[in-house]
């Protein structure tokens, strides 16, 4: 901030994205990032989980911190890219380089994805950049949420997540629509931070898409750690389905282990090819005639820009009920039919394909959340600084 109390031109953003299992995360704050360039921001984009192809924004810097991702079968428990325990030393290591980065780059926003409200574990480096950014003076501290949260059964957690909103966070952005999904749909202490908290919308998509019409069907599975069972199935399914002999994508994802998609290599038949990973998925979804998913974040958005039919599969292990709740959102409005995990299977899934197939094409939406976003975190910038320039009242 300048001695005025108003903000220097350019102005730069430091913004912290940490992907455990899957890469929704990922993919959205890259959007934001991208909106926020588009202002002319000066963007410096922190990532933590293991590095995927794909992910980066023109003109922004991207700082990648030692990786992580969460153990699939404790979610609270951290390791490296070989499965080994993340430990103290280089927890230690990871807050000290995500630290200098702040030093270095002394952001008039700072912008943290999850947390508070997720991303616990990560606490060890976040609460001492908060802590040290708020002592420089920092403009505008936000955090970056999903439409829907993770539901917890855990005592006295909303309560600790609002007292860490009120002692570190100017902005809660809830990527979402407040009269779809209102954050108070799924944190019951909204209200205390309601001055706080702004909808952006949905992040997904720009509008325009030009259609690749490659493939009828398209089976993606996001980050792919846990999407081997869904494509398993819906491979088998494939002969069951009145797209037996359409040409087959299927998206593996790049976190899927190698020993499972060497499996996948061998169920796949003539007319079915397998990436990891593609950059143009909103496209290809919209010259598709059938999207096989999950129902994460960002997969939902995708599928929703381009106006393709879809079964989703929501992922369900560990208690998670974000995905069944979103998916139940498109179930509703006659854009998707829902297979449920425990259900999963060949003839389950050919089934849902054949109904889908019978319903019309869903229209195509275009969404503004990234650039609402940007907008919000600039406006609420030169607020600040407006009332920074003041002083206290008396």
């Amino acid at each position: 901030m300048s001695p005025q109390g108003l903000p220097r031109a350019p102005l730069r953003a430091l913004v912290y994205v940490q992907h455990l299992l899957g890469i929704g995360h990922l993919a959205r704050i890259t959007r934001v990032v991208a909106a926020l360039r588009d202002q002319g921001v000066a963007v410096t984009l922190v990532k933590g989980g293991m590095p995927v192809a794909g992910f980066d924004v023109t003109g922004a810097e991207t700082v990648q911190l030692d990786p992580v991702r969460a153990d699939p079968g404790a979610m609270d428990t951290l390791v490296d890219a070989h499965g080994q325990p993340f430990g103290a030393e280089r927890q230690a290591a990871r807050r000290d380089a995500l630290l200098a980065t702040l030093r270095r780059t002394r952001p008039d926003i700072i912008l943290v994805e999850a947390f508070p409200f997720g991303r616990r574990a990560m606490r060890f480096e976040l609460l001492p950049l908060l802590e040290e950014a708020r002592a420089g003076g920092a403009g505008l501290i936000a955090c970056s949420i999903r439409d829907i949260l993770q539901q917890s059964t855990k005592q006295g957690r909303a309560e600790a997540t609002v007292e860490l909103v009120e002692r570190w966070f100017d902005l809660v952005l809830v990527h979402g629509d407040e009269h779809a999904t209102p954050l108070s749909a799924s944190f019951p202490l909204a209200d205390r931070i309601a001055p706080r908290v702004a909808h952006t919308g949905l992040v997904g998509p720009p509008p325009g898409l030009v259609p690749i019409a490659e493939h009828a069907v398209i089976v993606s599975a996001g980050g792919g750690a846990v999407g081997a069972a869904l494509i398993e199935a819906a491979l088998a399914a494939r002969p069951l389905t009145p797209w037996r002999a359409a040409p087959w994508l299927v998206l593996a994802g790049p976190a899927m282990a190698a020993v499972e998609r060497r499996a996948l290599d061998r169920l796949a038949g003539p007319g079915v090819e397998i990436r990891s990973f593609v950059d143009d998925l909103p496209a290809r979804l919209a010259g598709a005639s059938l999207s096989i998913s999950q129902a994460g974040y960002n997969t939902v958005a995708e599928v929703m820009a381009a106006g393709v039919r879809a079964v989703l599969v929501p992922f369900e292990q560990g208690g998670e009920t974000e995905q069944v709740t979103r998916a139940a959102g498109l179930v509703a409005s006659g854009r998707a039919v829902v297979v449920r995990e425990g259900d999963l299977g060949p003839a389950a899934l050919a089934e849902a394909a054949r109904r889908v197939g019978d319903m019309p094409v869903p229209a195509r939406t275009a969404f503004d959340g990234a650039a609402r976003a940007a907008r919000l975190l600039l406006s609420r910038l030169a607020e600040k600084a407006r009332g920074d320039a003041r002083g206290p009242v008396a």
